[in-house]
């Protein structure tokens, strides 16, 4: 009598549930890995500490800070270069945050340019 569909043995689908189960496990984990990221905040300054950027887990600036002596009517881009550099390298240290808690959960594997 010939076999109707289904996996040979009976194997694949006990794997496949324990598959699934280990997939929504990750999910979960990511989620909350990411919500304790978005909580987080990360700061960097420039300009000797002139001026300090605080942003969110979110890539939001939380705050600004500068210090008077860096504030000079007469050279405003300079103030203007701090302000982006130390911007930039929080937003630096808050995608490096990212990228280390999703190493974390896929054990380093490169998933194909997945957008997580």
């Amino acid at each position: 009598m010939a076999k109707r569909g289904g996996f040979p043995g009976g194997g694949m689908p006990g794997n496949m549930n324990n598959l699934m189960k280990q997939a929504q496990r990750m999910q979960r984990q990511m989620e909350e890995n990411q919500k304790a990221l978005e909580e987080k905040e990360f700061s960097a300054t420039a300009g000797g500490g002139a001026v300090e950027v605080t942003v969110s887990g979110k890539k939001v600036v939380t705050k600004v800070k500068l210090d008077k002596d860096a504030v000079d009517p007469d050279d405003v881009e300079m103030l203007e270069d701090l302000i982006m550099a130390a911007t930039n390298e929080a937003l630096g240290k808050a995608d490096e945050a990212s990228a280390a808690a999703m190493s974390s959960m896929t054990g380093g594997l490169n998933l194909g340019g997945l957008p997580f």
